[in-house]
């Protein structure tokens, strides 16, 4: 018989109970509903509101509800609709009269925001954990080939030459802001809801910084209204996680160009490939890939709660138990990728001398040697216009700006002299030594900071 179902007559249709049952996915809730369940029965005790005798009944019969659940032996009950309903019904079953004390002083509404929140908490802490696995696995290419020059690109056209070190490290401060932006999630997920009953408080004298002590929380809810229908922080979450999705989409963008014949710039490790069920040359970069067909679905979710958000009057609708399987499906996916793509970036193979052959291709020195003009007094303007045509001219002429003979450089500005042959992959690099750029000495001072932040604890 169900536990709410006193002011009806009739029972659930049974269609009925199945549509509205979340027991199915939100039985992962389950440590976090006995870890409240077990400070409120504490605090209970502690107000007086129920006996010792009763909190001690009550806190034997979760710790051994939790046993089963982890055995595999809890029989989770469809028609009972969610986590709360069934933990509670196993306890009074087990401990009768006792277990039907639990409830007092609380609703599922302000139950089910406490459980989200602990979830929410907990995902933030894996989710950084995760991410910074990753950026430890592009420090580790950075630095170990922090001398290796290749074709910075835009508009996926060869533009400047770049450290690879440079390139990756660029992962790196994405990934670098995305725990930035779980941590302030994290702030305000860290606010305990318990004692806002169904939205209104609850009559009882019960002490919620007690609570707030035992979970684990800095603080406690302001408005009990807000409290039960706040869903901000896993939009938060899953906002956060959307933006690092596309960090992680861009990461594998490259990769799968990187890998490809056309570039041949890195080998992805056979263990994070596949091959053709027909076309057995093939070695397809296919975890890259899922990880870039993934962001949809994360971004997909973010946006199902927007939505589910936008009309709702206060304080909870049952709407809100839409909140649960996105939720749970964007932690799944973003720390299962970020943990198969520090796999990936930690066994790839760098090919350093296709990198740095490729250098000699698409005039990547243009832009510095329209800067040489400027600097022996020519505009930039005029420097850029002049360096145009000249590249017109060489490619017309199948030539490489070492090939151009000085006479041929002056048809274009009487300014150049032989030291323009001094131009090289090697000094554009090194010339451009300003905070955050591409120069040698720049990128060696972003590994050693790098290497500061990954050395730091997640949680301040």
């Amino acid at each position: 018989m169900s536990l709410i179902r006193g002011r009806f007559k009739n029972d659930i249709n049974k269609e009925v109970s199945r549509y509205t049952a979340s027991i199915p996915y939100d039985w992962r809730l389950y440590t976090y509903d006995i870890e409240g369940s077990l400070a409120h029965t504490k605090m209970l005790a502690k107000q007086k509101i129920i006996g010792s005798k009763d909190a001690r009944e009550i806190t034997h019969g979760l710790k051994a509800i939790k046993k089963e659940i982890e055995q595999n032996k809890f029989v989770f009950k469809e028609e009972l609709e969610d986590i709360h309903m069934n933990i509670e019904s196993r306890l009074i079953e087990i401990m009768g009269k006792a277990g039907s004390k639990l409830h007092t002083a609380r609703s599922r509404n302000d139950q089910i925001a406490l459980d989200l929140r602990m979830f929410v908490k907990n995902a933030i802490q894996g989710t950084i954990t995760d991410i910074q696995t990753l950026q430890k696995a592009l420090f580790y290419v950075a630095d170990l080939h922090q001398n290796v020059a290749m074709p910075g690109y835009t508009h996926l056209q060869r533009a400047q030459p770049i450290l690879l070190a440079h390139h990756f490290l660029a992962y790196f401060e994405m990934l670098q802001r995305d725990k930035e932006r779980l941590l302030d999630c994290f702030k305000r997920t860290d606010a305990m809801p318990l004692g806002s009953g169904a939205l209104a408080g609850v009559s009882y004298n019960i002490d919620r910084e007690f609570v707030a002590k035992e979970l684990g929380f800095k603080s406690i809810t302001k408005n009990s209204i807000d409290a039960v229908s706040d869903r901000d922080f896993i939009i938060e979450y899953e906002s956060a996680a959307s933006i690092c999705m596309m960090h992680i989409s861009r990461l594998a963008e490259e990769l799968v160009l990187w890998s490809s014949s056309e570039f041949g710039f890195i080998e992805l490790d056979e263990s994070f490939t596949t091959g053709s069920s027909i076309m057995p040359q093939k070695k397809n970069p296919d975890v890259a890939e899922l990880g870039r067909g993934k962001t949809g679905r994360v971004y997909g979710n973010l946006l199902a709660m927007l939505t589910t958000m936008k009309g709702l009057p206060l304080a909870y609708n049952r709407d809100l138990q839409e909140d649960k399987e996105g939720l749970f499906d964007t932690v799944d996916n973003l720390n299962s990728t970020l943990k198969v793509f520090t796999g990936m970036i930690n066994s790839l193979k760098v090919k350093s001398d296709v990198m740095i052959n490729s250098l000699n291709e698409g005039y990547l020195l243009a832009t510095d040697i329209a800067d040489y003009l400027v600097k022996k007094g020519e505009t930039f303007r005029k420097a850029h216009a002049a360096m145009g045509k000249l590249v017109r001219w060489a490619i017309e002429n199948k030539k490489s700006f070492s090939e151009i003979s000085i006479d041929e450089y002056m048809k274009y500005s009487s300014l150049f002299e032989d030291d323009v042959y001094l131009i090289t992959a090697q000094s554009a690099l090194e010339a451009r030594n300003n905070i955050g750029d591409t120069s040698p000495e720049q990128v060696k001072k972003a590994l050693k900071a790098a290497k500061i932040k990954l050395s730091k604890t997640n949680f301040v």
